[in-house]
């Protein structure tokens, strides 16, 4: 195991992380630059920190080479050191495992160092490290997404295993004791903050932050700042200034003991940082001490606190939402520290060490990963119906190892990364992505597109080669297009996932007979989301594999309970604002059927792709039909299930036939009576009067009827809620999940037959 320096006498997080793992596995040898005065008898110290760097780099060499007779794997945790090791010698024939902990050449300008010819030697020298491995370890799905996207490293070859703690060490303690070695009164306020004293590390908007919210705590309240770094001085002098009224203190670098009365003596540690976090291994150590940690949304630091407390987290530099949150954890709006201690005894050194043990012995053996490589492509990262449905796919797909391709940065990046999915952003053209399917036909506009486009999918066939995929799936109808061509340019079977409905009344003449002749020529298989959107390619596919797979759902724990009869029925509507979707058409047929009070009106959504316009004259139709008073406009929720738990009844009111209609699948899984157009993909989920109930599509009239007895008959209401939550079980994405993978079985056969191809 090559690493750094050993900890405590080299102070910083891949240190730490570098002897903690190493003490979890003794049958390893290791070499790190000294001191390291408490080392045990398998780790080779070389040099020292001040020894001249080419004897520093000679020596580790040397030592490595000394220490690699007898290994099976090299282990390496830091490029510099590691570099000529894998690149030389006895230790180059190896199976290589590197430690990613963040880009070496991006922290040093982090830290203000600003020589170009230094940044590019230490990135082309990293790269070099990246390459040569085998396998790649990062503590963080936000790492995984900058090792693929800046450093091209395959997604197939990197794992994510957040760090250990050492449990028996970190522990909570006595509180009251910490505070009285520390001097610190029991009612006091008392926040930490444990990182070393460099600019990315955000202390001066703590500073400002703690400096906001001081006055208002009680007396004794305090800030301990733990750490060392250049910036100490500046830190000293600002914390002197009488803003903060003496209620800062520097602390320096602390031993282990100092440093865990510290985080048993506070209310909540702080990681403000503001640039390059891996994953924040300190609010790790604070938690096991049953401390919760407030901390920016950079690199890995969400990922480390988001599954304890989303609230914890705040935006990067925002010196106002660090200060309310402070403000609000005063005020006691913390987990427990019982609570925050479970938390952490998830991340047991032990566990952790067993994962890195049997990737050493899978490397040995030359056994990798035998599930399906696919890579999945879409245009866009917002949370539209198509890109919801791919986020609940994944997880369950258990042979496939997905890694996904999106056209643009958005919130479908940091939902993937949550759900453990490997993501990178290959931004297409705004003049391409953008591109509105009404506009599709002879004319400036799409012209406008074309070059940007081509020039994307050739970039897209050049990575789809590098990614060595077994197959590419589309996921979204521009996606579809681009990412069969590239996917054909690159050798690799494409299935085209057709998620629109392929005709006239849903996309302009000139796209319908394009769509058709792609979709009959370019991809190796076809899958639509219902039988209605499949109906609509009829006579394209010729002899095309296809399948119909609809999307899925999975319920809440229980049933949305049934609001009291004490308050006025809620109707609800949840989709984009857009005139196909029919919100006008709601609000009119609303106020047919309740022209006085009774019921109310809600509408959950927002405008997308230049629709913008649509969503003002919803609010100026509801005025004019005298029901602005009754209803609300919610806009765009990511809780849909809260949501639905504030309606009695779902209406869904697509003037054009829907594809397949997912949010009818998520209300009939709440437990609603749900209400849709007798047309398009719900009226397959829907059989009328028993799990749900039909109108005439497009009429007001007909909708506003149907609205009426929902209202009038509540028993109905019930029954209906039931039945439809016993059908919406039968869209369990496990079983999507294993419809969708017989299809990539199918269009793979050939590649596992013929392993060169691949």
């Amino acid at each position: 195991m090559l690493g750094l320096g050993w900890f405590p006498d080299t102070l910083g997080g891949l240190d730490r992380y570098y002897r903690g793992l190493f003490e979890q596995l003794p049958e390893a040898g290791g070499v790190a630059i000294g001191p390291a005065r408490d080392r045990p008898a398998t780790l080779r110290a070389v040099c020292e920190q001040d020894t001249p760097l080419p004897r520093r780099l000679i020596a580790y060499w040397r030592a490595t080479q000394r220490a690699a007779r007898g290994a099976e794997v090299l282990d390496a945790h830091f490029a510099l050191y590691a570099v000529a090791a894998l690149l030389l010698g006895r230790s180059r024939r190896l199976p290589t495992v590197f430690h990613f902990q963040g880009p070496w050449a991006e922290e040093n300008l982090a830290t203000g160092e600003h020589s170009r010819l230094a940044f590019f030697l230490r990135r082309r020298l990293e790269r070099i490290a990246l390459r040569r491995a085998d396998a790649h370890i990062v503590l963080s799905e936000a790492f995984r997404r900058v090792l693929v996207e800046r450093y091209r490293i395959r997604p197939w070859d990197v794992h994510v295993w957040a760090p250990g703690v050492e449990l028996e060490r970190f522990q909570p303690g006595n509180r009251a004791e910490a505070r009285e070695r520390l001097g610190i009164p029991d009612q006091a306020f008392v926040t930490v903050c444990a990182r070393r004293l460099v600019p990315r590390m955000g202390i001066d908007g703590l500073l400002d932050a703690w400096e906001y919210v001081q006055a208002r705590l009680p007396a004794g309240s305090v800030l301990l700042l733990a750490g060392e770094g250049p910036l100490r001085e500046q830190v000293l002098k600002r914390a002197s200034e009488p803003a903060l009224g003496g209620r800062v203190r520097v602390l320096g670098r602390l031993e282990d003991a100092a440093l865990i009365d510290a985080y048993r003596a506070s209310d909540v540690a702080v990681v403000p940082t503001v640039a390059v976090e891996g994953f924040g291994l300190v609010v790790l150590e604070a938690a096991a001490c049953g401390t919760p940690s407030i901390v920016t949304d950079v690199g890995g630091l969400p990922e480390a606190i988001e599954p304890l407390d989303p609230s914890l987290i705040v935006p990067a530099g925002d010196t106002v939402a660090l200060a309310a949150r402070l403000r609000e954890a005063a005020n006691g709006s913390l987990p427990t520290r019982a609570r925050v201690r479970t938390y952490a005894e998830n991340f047991d050194w032990p566990k952790v060490a067993e994962r890195h043990r049997e990737l050493h012995r899978r490397l040995v053996r030359g056994r990798g990963d035998e599930r399906l490589r696919v890579v999945y492509l879409d245009h866009v990262a917002r949370l539209s119906g198509g890109e919801i449905a791919l986020l609940r796919l994944l997880p369950h797909l258990r042979g496939v190892n997905p890694h996904v391709i999106l056209g643009e940065d958005g919130p479908l990046v940091g939902r993937l990364q949550r759900a453990g999915i490997s993501v990178e952003v290959l931004p297409i053209a705004a003049a391409a992505r953008d591109l509105r399917k009404d506009s599709v036909g002879p004319g400036v506009s799409v012209l406008r597109g074309v070059p940007s486009a081509a020039a994307y999918t050739a970039r897209l066939a050049i990575r789809l080669r590098s990614l060595h995929a077994d197959l590419v799936h589309t996921n979204s109808l521009k996606a579809g297009v681009y990412g069969s061509l590239a996917a054909r340019a690159a050798g690799v079977p494409v299935l085209w996932h057709v998620r629109d409905r392929i005709s006239d009344d849903y996309l302009p003449r000139a796209a319908v007979g394009m769509v058709r002749a792609l979709v009959g020529r370019l991809p190796s298989g076809v899958m639509a989301n219902s039988a209605t959107t499949l109906g609509t390619l009829e006579g394209a596919l010729r002899s095309s594999p296809h399948w119909v797979v609809p999307d899925t759902v999975i319920a809440p724990p229980a049933p949305v309970p049934s609001p009291a009869r004490d308050h006025e029925m809620a109707f609800g509507m949840v989709g984009r604002l857009a005139p196909w979707k029919g919100q006008h058409l709601f609000l009119r047929a609303f106020a047919q059927a309740f022209p006085q009070a009774g019921a109310r009106a809600t509408i959950v959504g927002e405008a997308m792709f230049g629709e913008e316009r649509y969503g003002r004259e919803l609010s100026l139709l509801a005025s004019r039909l005298g029901i602005a008073d009754r209803v609300c406009f919610r806009g765009f929720r990511e809780d849909i299930w809260r949501e639905l738990a504030g309606f009695d009844a779902l209406v869904h009111a697509s003037i054009t036939p829907e594809p397949f209609g997912q949010v009818v699948l998520e209300g009939m899984a709440a437990g609603l009576a749900v209400i849709a157009p007798d047309e398009g993909g719900p009226s397959s989920m829907i059989e009328d009067g028993e799990n749900g109930l039909l109108f005439k599509s497009r009429n007001p009239a007909s909708l506003a009827a149907t609205m009426r007895s929902v209202y009038e008959h509540p028993d109905l209401r019930e029954l209906l809620g039931r039945a439809a939550r016993g059908a919406a079980a039968e869209y369990h994405p496990d079983v999507a999940a294993a419809q969708i993978e017989r299809a990539y079985a199918h269009l793979t056969a050939d590649r596992k037959r013929h392993p060169a191809r691949r």
